[in-house]
């Protein structure tokens, strides 16, 4: 492929200003694969920027192209590729580090300060993200999926790598009592990955009943708890509530050889409330995983913690988790998973509706939105 390709691309110019405009599209460099973008999942970051023009304290510099969890197919190669062929379906990996950096060496390159991560507004000139009809992306940062597994299950093993780096750096046991707060998509996923792991109990808590009530039925944890949605006028009276349903989440753990506490809690909501029962909740020596991304500045019972040595580890995207969970999803657990995928937009077209219900917790019908994704079908994506 030796000339330059118009494309289609879905364009943020503000908050709630999404355009369709044609860019022009290079060949892909000598170590590049030119993709043609089938799937891309809709992310909490996505939101923020279409509903703010922002994602907390990052500001929109210039037009972006949102989405960063995708999938699709090799459309051209660049001059020095062996190892992919025009046609392999791919999933990839859009943040692209430095590669050189003392944080990069030690394979920590998810943290990396020059870290260019496709839909986010922090480097200048911005990162475009994956809803476009092509883009042209380093082959280092692209894996081949299996035939069996759908485009839209490749798209998410973008969120799936964030679980994965979060069940990780808990290094978790098979004895191991674990609680996730917050049934969204990312807690889906921290609990199925626990329990791929082994966990000896995984249990999944959150205000909204539905939510809850689709991990427990669809096997993705082994007991639901559905929390009171209640918020004090005082820190005292925040600090009861979260006591409160912290005893609440314990009630339920009717073990004789060990404490009705929770080994790991794996915080996926970032909400404060939740992160202060997350440590009333943990037992001594326990470890709370901060996965999600709510209020930045928060009061927490820091003395709870420490005096019992319950460990706050931050978790923050993802390093080396693709081919991991490649094989999690090639084993029989795709219908599992698949089922986080509750609505479907086909065409760059019908994304502003795509972005719309992935704000809702239910669509129109009372039916749960979990995972809103937007297919490029083939004809659009030029293949």
């Amino acid at each position: 492929m030796s000339k330059t390709t118009s494309v289609k691309a879905l364009v943020l110019h503000g908050a709630k200003d999404l355009r369709i405009e044609s860019r022009d599209l290079p060949p892909p460099g000598p170590t590049d694969l030119q993709i043609a973008i089938r799937s891309t999942g809709l992310c909490g970051s996505d939101l923020h920027y279409y509903h703010y023009g922002r994602n907390g304290d990052i500001m929109l510099r210039e037009p972006l192209t949102l989405g960063h969890e995708s999938a699709g197919v090799v459309a051209a190669l660049g001059s020095k590729i062996t190892d992919f062929k025009v046609g392999d379906k791919v999933v990839l990996e859009v943040g692209i580090p430095c590669g050189a950096c003392d944080l990069c060496s030690k394979g920590r390159y998810n943290l990396c300060k020059e870290m260019r991560f496709r839909s986010s507004a922090k480097s200048v000139p911005h990162a475009q993200g994956t809803l476009q009809e092509r883009i042209n992306h380093p082959a280092q940062w692209c894996y081949t999926l299996p035939k069996a597994i759908s485009m839209d299950l490749g798209a998410l093993l973008e969120p799936l790598g964030v679980a994965t780096n979060a069940v990780r750096r808990a290094r978790l046991e098979t004895t191991h009592v674990v609680l996730v707060y917050g049934a969204g998509a990312v807690g889906l996923l921290c609990a199925f990955v626990a329990k791929q792991k082994g966990a000896r109990l995984v249990v999944i808590a959150d205000i909204d009943e539905g939510r809850a009530n689709f991990a427990f039925q669809n096997g993705f944890a082994d007991q639901r708890v559905i929390l009171p949605a209640k918020r004090g006028q005082s820190i005292d009276e925040n600090l009861e509530i979260a006591k409160s349903n912290a005893t609440r989440l314990k009630a339920g753990l009717g073990f004789s050889d060990r404490p009705r506490e929770f080994d790991l809690v794996f915080e996926c909501t970032g909400v404060e409330s939740c992160v202060q029962a997350s440590i009333y909740a943990s037992k001594a020596g326990g470890r709370i995983m901060l996965i999600g991304m709510g209020t930045p500045v928060q009061t927490l019972p820091l003395s709870a913690a420490a005096l019992r040595e319950v460990d706050l580890c931050g978790v923050f995207r993802y390093a080396d988790t693709y081919p991991e969970g490649i094989e999690m999803v090639s084993k029989q657990n795709r219908l599992e998973l698949e089922k986080l995928v509750t609505h479907r937009f086909v065409g760059l077209e019908n994304a502003q509706k795509a972005f719309k219900m992935a704000g809702n917790t239910t669509d129109d019908e009372g039916n749960l939105v979990l995972k809103v994704v937007v297919d490029i079908p083939e004809n659009q994506a030029r293949t």
